[in-house]
């Protein structure tokens, strides 16, 4: 199973575009507020220089915004 994990805030439509993708298809994930989270927003711009979200992981891959195709091809759905 692939590690997925989603920077998210709570505003974010594209945020929940992407949990809905997640939903649909029985993906967990790891969801980090950076809105709250202050560690967690640290690290998303250490890790890929955005501040912007939605951001996810997958394993090592690094998905900037709502990319529904990369999505699709990296978690294989």
């Amino acid at each position: 199973m692939k590690k997925v994990a989603i920077y998210t805030t709570p505003t974010c439509v594209y945020c929940k575009m992407a949990k809905e993708l997640f939903g649909e298809h029985g993906i967990e994930y790891t969801e980090y507020n950076v809105a709250q989270d202050a560690e967690k927003r640290n690290e998303l711009i250490e890790r890929t220089g955005q501040m912007g979200v939605p951001v996810i992981t997958i394993d090592n891959e690094v998905v900037i915004g709502f990319d529904e195709e990369k999505l699709r091809v990296l978690l294989g759905i």
